[in-house]
């Protein structure tokens, strides 16, 4: 995590404090300028990497970087730019005078229609504009990326933290500026909390995967991740994390075939269009080349403009906005759950997006577990009824800390299953402080968790521990309540105490003893 990292969480936050004296205060707006600085240097870094692989394989691969960019390709007049001149480095080598001019004339229009003019990423960058306004403020921006990336490099060889999710960090640092940020429940998912939840649907490749939610993208990144460290069967490449989880340090198991599947099997939606830009770009930055995220609502009418999406999804992964409540004549009207609830809706908005067998991973507030309205309890029947409830995981209040301190669960189901025993676990440590600091510690549940849910059988719980298994009818007989505390056998401890009498004895006894000494120390003094 990056406040583990006190020297990159500084760095991050010099780079804020140029934004904030460079004129540039709306966060979001220095979020979106920083990211496209990271997006240039980050692009021509795969570039190279990916030259040097082709060059080491002998397959044939085209640098992004070759040949002439034109920003009217069909006007024979126009002479165009040579495309290495719209290198992160050759911007870096420029005259500071120079600069602004050169990123906004050629090197922002080239990065806008990075994947052709009829790609996702094209279509939302282009209305994106790159407002620096001063050639100071570009130069010292880009002194410090190139600080933050040295310290990336650093942080990854010696922690294992290969996988850095550069512009996710980026964001949640100055997420914390955002005042907000606890109204409108805009706040990322720990980045241990999605490994966590990979880890227990296990993707694979092939599978399409999605977030109706996505933010900036860190489930379908987390899925992609876990997916890469499944092919590595030799286990060549992989790198045990900080938070124990095995993770691939390179994409060099990645067939053209591969990739072509990988490329083509995750889908984002959000409501905010810059969270579809970030998005776009922090799934670029670690290799896939034509990301799949659309700006909607998916709650809303809108969502008709994408009709394929009923039915379609092997795996979904969320942590959708849970502080809102909709306006009635907004909801799309496929949705039938009577409620104004984001929480609420989601819930069978995901269910509707999962093919039959396919399987989701998802956050909600722990209130969703035991409501009692109507809505609430048929919310969870869609999961209990209509699904194989497999597993609810509730988490401690901390877990979202600085942003937001509300209880948390995961619930895990899959679509047209039958339930059986229900999997329960009340998680009491994450590997981090439940404060707003969020500092390593020593202890952590993830782990057993992920072992528990593998291997622990109904037979062998104890509803005594922190983890059993609960049986559909138990639930069912109990409103369809989810709650953790519902079901476990509180074992309380008889204590003794000695009769009244034999207590005042004692004390007086006390008492005396008391008075003795206090004589004793005054005689010393006399």
């Amino acid at each position: 995590m990056l406040n583990n990292n006190t020297k990159l969480k500084g760095l991050i936050n010099q780079l804020w404090d140029k934004f904030w004296s460079g004129g540039i205060s709306n966060p979001l707006t220095a979020i979106e300028q920083i990211t496209y600085l990271i997006f240039m240097k980050r692009i021509e870094d795969l570039d190279n990497k990916r030259v040097a692989d082709a060059d080491f394989t002998g397959e044939a691969f085209t640098s992004l970087f070759n040949g002439i960019f034109k920003l009217n390709p069909d006007d024979d007049k126009e002479i165009g730019i040579e495309k290495e001149k719209l290198r992160f480095s050759y911007v870096k080598q420029l005259p500071s005078a120079e600069r602004i001019a050169h990123v906004n004339q050629h090197v922002f229009p080239f990065l806008k229609e990075l994947n052709g003019k009829n790609s996702h990423f094209t279509k939302h960058m282009k209305n994106a504009v790159f407002i620096i306004p001063s050639a100071s403020l570009l130069h010292e921006a880009i002194e410090k990326i190139e600080e933050i990336f040295a310290e990336i490099e650093r942080d990854a060889v010696e922690n294992g933290q290969a996988f850095q999710d550069i512009q996710g960090d980026v964001y949640e640092m100055l997420l914390s500026e955002i005042a907000t940020a606890g109204k409108n429940g805009q706040f990322r998912t720990p980045r241990h909390i999605i490994k966590l939840m990979t880890e227990l649907i296990k993707p694979k490749i092939g599978d399409r995967v999605a977030d109706p939610a996505c933010g900036t993208g860190g489930f379908l990144l987390g899925a992609y991740q876990y997916i890469i460290s499944t092919l590595d069967t030799e286990k060549k490449y992989l790198i045990e994390d900080e938070d124990g989880f095995m993770r691939s340090s390179t994409s060099a198991l990645l067939t053209q075939e591969r990739k072509d599947i990988l490329d083509d099997s995750f889908k984002g939606y959000d409501i905010d269009v810059t969270m579809v830009r970030l998005g776009l770009m922090n799934l670029m930055m670690h290799g896939i080349d034509d990301p799949n995220i659309d700006y909607t609502d998916t709650l809303s009418k809108t969502f008709k403009n994408f009709p394929n999406e009923t039915n379609s999804y092997d795996v979904i992964l969320a942590n959708p906005p849970f502080k809102g409540n909709l306006n009635k004549g907004e909801i799309d009207d496929t949705l039938t759950l009577s409620t104004t609830k984001t929480e609420l809706l989601f819930i069978e908005r995901i269910y509707s997006m999962l093919r039959s067998g396919g399987t989701a991973g998802i956050i909600i507030p722990q209130g969703v577990l035991f409501g009692s309205n109507k809505a609430f309890v048929a919310a969870r029947k869609i999961m209990i009824e209509n699904s194989q409830l497999k597993a609810v995981i509730t988490m401690p209040s901390g877990v979202f800390k600085p942003y937001a301190g509300v209880a948390t669960a995961i619930l895990i189901f899959t679509k047209a299953g039958d339930t059986d025993n229900v999997f329960f676990y009340n998680m009491q440590h994450d590997g981090y402080s439940l404060d707003d600091n969020r500092t390593k510690i020593d202890k952590s549940d993830l782990q057993d968790i992920i072992a528990k849910y593998s291997n622990l059988k109904p037979a062998e719980s104890n509803r005594q521990s922190n983890t059993f298994f609960v049986p559909k009818a138990d639930i069912v007989n109990n409103s369809y309540d989810l709650s953790f505390n519902s079901y476990q056998d509180v074992v309380y401890e008889e204590i003794a105490y000695e009769a009244p009498d034999v207590i005042l004895d004692k004390l007086s006894q006390l008492e005396t003893d008391i008075q003795s000494e206090l004589l004793e120390i005054r005689g010393l003094y006399e």
